[in-house]
């Protein structure tokens, strides 16, 4: 793959970039920070006491706040535009960047699955799925840890120093900037098309159909055990929510980083077209970290239990919390084994 860029008029794009990120992350920070520690404060309370998808909802959060812990060494490199903290501990930051982002995007599949089981199939959840629960979340991790690792090995992990636009030496450089490795185009195009459809399309597709089915529930009647009117649009809030964060954080990056791969693999001849990509992708990328500060609201509000939960800070241990008669609770105890 090459990235002899010659054809085009050299322009110096990283100052846009860097301020770009650093003026996002800034943004996001804060609210992403305080937003998934309160939720893994309320998930914690309900997780036995509830079936609504909240062990998926933990881990999204874990997802979400891990990526907002390597904001400040991003802003810190994209602020002084050089890097301090190790060419190992790049590596880290870099791979977690992927693997929290694509983390997120399979925990907010499982949450739209999930809603929508218990709103299609309410008596088929009991305690032992619940257990099953924490296992499909085990072998998420693993899956998108092993998933993520090209973005790694696909960089060069030597250590490398760069030159400023006035000629003098500055630190290692990390993220964006981090050399790529030789790779065949052919090869490269089968790990970008695994990565769009694995990654994004198939997700999306089924976070999409659950929006669908949800929403079409809500024209059968409901009688028994079955849930009401009100519990169904409070699910399709939810599995909406999630879709919409597909649409607004993820597609986005996922358009523009085959286009992105075009231009460093020097396969676009106009020179105005890759110009615009490579200001383009930063703004997506920056897009897809914007899902660790939406998902708290998604919580706050779609889920039932988490404005409860802040409605009553103080809730006596031990207490037995009393559950409506509805599809999600299908008669179930509040106590499980």
């Amino acid at each position: 793959m090459s990235s002899d860029n010659s054809s085009c008029p050299n322009e110096d794009l990283q100052t846009y970039q860097h301020y770009v990120y650093a003026v996002v992350y800034s943004v996001i920070l804060a609210p992403g920070l305080l937003g998934n520690v309160l939720a893994l404060w309320v998930f914690r309370v309900y997780t036995r006491e509830t079936k609504k998808a909240v062990v998926f909802m933990m881990n999204l959060a874990v997802a979400d706040l891990l990526q907002v812990l390597s904001l400040p060494w991003r802003i810190y490199y994209y602020l002084n535009n050089s890097w301090a903290f190790g060419h190992l501990f790049c590596m880290i930051c870099f791979y977690l960047k992927y693997v929290n982002m694509y983390a997120s995007i399979y925990f907010l599949v499982c949450v739209s699955m999930r809603r929508c089981e218990l709103i299609m199939r309410p008596l088929r959840y009991n305690s032992s799925k619940r257990r099953g629960d924490w296992i499909i979340c085990g072998v998420g991790w693993m899956l998108v840890c092993l998933g993520c690792l090209p973005f790694l090995l696909l960089r060069n992990t030597s250590s490398k120093t760069n030159v400023n636009s006035t000629g003098l030496p500055t630190t290692e450089v990390c993220f964006s900037e981090l050399p790529m490795r030789a790779i065949s185009v052919p090869g490269a195009w089968v790990l970008l098309i695994l990565a769009e459809l694995v990654g994004f399309i198939i997700p999306l597709v089924l976070v999409l159909a659950c929006t669908c089915l949800t929403a079409g529930s809500l024209r059968k009647p409901t009688a028994g055990a079955f849930p009401d009117r009100g519990e169904k649009k409070r699910a399709l809030r939810m599995v909406s929510s999630c879709a919409v964060v597909f649409l607004v954080c993820f597609a986005p990056y996922h358009i523009t980083l085959p286009l992105d791969f075009m231009v460093k693999a020097n396969t676009l001849a106009n020179c105005n077209l890759r110009k615009l990509i490579l200001r383009c992708h930063p703004v997506t990328l920056c897009l897809a970290s914007l899902n660790c500060s939406l998902d708290p609201l998604i919580y706050y509000f779609t889920t039932y239990e988490f404005w409860r939960r802040l409605s009553k800070p103080e809730i006596p241990e031990g207490m037995t919390f009393t559950r409506r008669l509805s599809c999600i609770t299908g008669g179930e105890d509040t106590q499980d084994d």
